[in-house]
């Protein structure tokens, strides 16, 4: 009885045609259906809140009522499929760059991109991030090969549009101001310490950034961003890796789990 109950109950609370689920009792047919309508309001209202909390750069670039109603076509096609709400909201990206009213805001799906990528690095595992003293031991025939294990936080949203210049001038980061040079920018999200920090990738890094968290080695990594970039500088972006807090772990490359620690 049960399992026949629930799909129907939660099929008609996100479902403002759906009659009063079988098994909805109350001392007429309308009071059965104005207290349940009630509910599904407040279930509908919650789940808009938990996106608006989400993200709040969206809602700035398009407004209060335009992000409501965005987000109600969103929570009622796409429901929760786990009780944590921290991560309600993966597909909220993917349905913006599909809703037909904020198709001439071709940015704001990867603006939401980034938003999402806040939170899962917000809840990301913690972990100690090695130091710069940790490669100027190794020797430098050993740099090419070793293999870098990245912040267990780490995100990376790629765009061609100038997302983080975006995101910041409606996060509070920056003042609000024209946009110059309409170009590509890839994020960088991570959480090496207690915030989370975005910052802009520089060019190849993403690539580079992605190819060690596959873990290859640091020489190959370098030849694919050089391949994306042909003036990748590695020396640059090794020192950013350091000084961003973003290496959790060296291995070595002669080793088979043998780690710098």
């Amino acid at each position: 009885m049960l399992s026949s109950f629930e799909p129907s109950f939660a099929q008609a609370l996100l479902d403002p045609t759906a009659p009063v689920p079988p098994g909805i009792v109350s001392r007429d047919a309308r009071e059965a259906e104005r207290r349940f309508a009630v509910h599904r309001n407040n279930v509908i209202a919650g789940l808009v809140k938990a996106i608006e909390a989400r993200f709040p750069a969206v809602q700035k670039i398009v407004g209060k009522d335009f992000f409501v109603a965005m987000a109600r076509a969103f929570v009622t096609a796409h429901p929760p499929r786990s009780p944590v709400l921290a991560s309600f909201g993966d597909e909220f990206a993917n349905f913006i760059g599909a809703f037909e009213p904020a198709r001439e805001l071709a940015y704001l799906a990867d603006v939401a991109r980034l938003e999402a990528a806040r939170t899962r690095a917000y809840h990301a595992a913690d972990a100690t991030p090695v130091g710069a003293g940790k490669l100027a031991m190794l020797e430098a025939d050993a740099i090419s090969g070793l293999r870098i294990e990245l912040h267990p936080s780490l995100q990376i949203v790629r765009s061609k549009h100038p997302i983080v210049t975006i995101w910041a001038m409606n996060s509070g980061e920056r003042a609000l101001a024209p946009i110059e040079t309409w170009s590509a920018e890839d994020a960088l999200i991570v959480r090496p310490h207690l915030d989370v920090e975005v910052r802009l990738v520089p060019p190849g890094g993403a690539v580079f950034l992605r190819a060690l968290a596959e873990g290859r080695p640091l020489g190959e990594a370098a030849g694919a961003a050089r391949a994306d970039y042909p003036q990748f500088n590695l020396t640059g972006n090794l020192a950013g890796l350091i000084g961003w807090g973003l290496i959790r772990q060296v291995i070595l490359a002669e080793s088979t789990g043998r780690r710098s620690s």
